[in-house]
């Protein structure tokens, strides 16, 4: 009786052992099952912030006439800029740059006598940053104008950007995040398995085009500032655990 009991007791230790061996075995197998998807989120929006720069020039022999006929033009530049809506606040004036200038002297040869002085060239810029774009893409615009009062003013293209930058990153990476899961259940429903949790993340570079512009991304990540309509678009290679 004792024996038979022993052999009982030998015999359920032996099922359970290979039950739990069977069951670790098993966890083991579908644990390292994962799959490795790429989700993507991008969103369309407008720049709430342009900025804009121009120069402008004077040239002469008399350094003191010149610096005084130059800052004439700062006043009157700024009078221009204020009249047309913008505020002090909006304006930033460079300091004043001296450059000499040399013209070259040759022989009837062509070979190089030497350089004279023929004057000062001084020249200033100003930069514009505000919040109010169509205004300021007017005033880029129509800064010829002072031509007509006698000022060389070279106007550049007006860069625009995003104050809330972050903000519109963070939202992109939990639509990034949340696409990802999506695709990867996706794909273990039609396997007829599912996720469990997931194992490893990676973000991939926060791209910015111009919106219709067909740009190409950068390995580095692209930052579009010509364009005031952009796209922002973000994408994170997510691995998740199988059960």
């Amino acid at each position: 009786m004792k024996n038979n009991l022993s052999t009982i007791i030998i015999a359920i230790a032996v099922i359970v052992f290979a039950l739990i061996i069977g069951n670790a075995y098993k966890y083991k197998f579908v644990s390292t099952e994962t799959i490795s998807v790429t989700g993507l989120a991008e969103t369309n929006f407008t720049s709430d912030l342009i900025v804009w720069k121009g120069s402008y020039s004077r040239t002469g022999n008399d350094l003191k006439q010149v610096y005084a006929d130059i800052k004439q033009d700062e006043i009157l530049i700024k009078n221009y800029l204020k009249e047309k809506g913008l505020p002090d606040s909006s304006l930033i004036f460079s300091s004043i740059d001296v450059t000499k200038n040399y013209q070259t002297k040759y022989s009837d040869n062509g070979n190089i006598l030497g350089n004279t002085f023929s004057g000062y060239t001084l020249s200033g810029g100003v930069k514009v940053e505000s919040k109010n774009i169509e205004l300021v893409e007017k005033i880029s615009r129509e800064v010829t104008e002072l031509l007509q009062k006698g000022i060389e003013f070279t106007s550049l293209k007006p860069s625009f950007y995003f104050t809330k930058l972050h903000e519109l990153k963070i939202d992109l990476l939990a639509k990034a995040a949340a696409d990802a899961k999506l695709r990867a259940e996706t794909i273990a429903k039609s396997s007829g398995i599912s996720i469990s949790s997931l194992k490893h993340a990676v973000t991939g570079v926060f791209q910015i085009t111009g919106t219709n512009d067909n740009e190409e991304y950068s390995y580095g990540g692209s930052f579009n500032t010509s364009s005031k309509f952009k796209t922002a678009s973000i994408t994170i290679r997510s691995e998740y655990l199988c059960k």
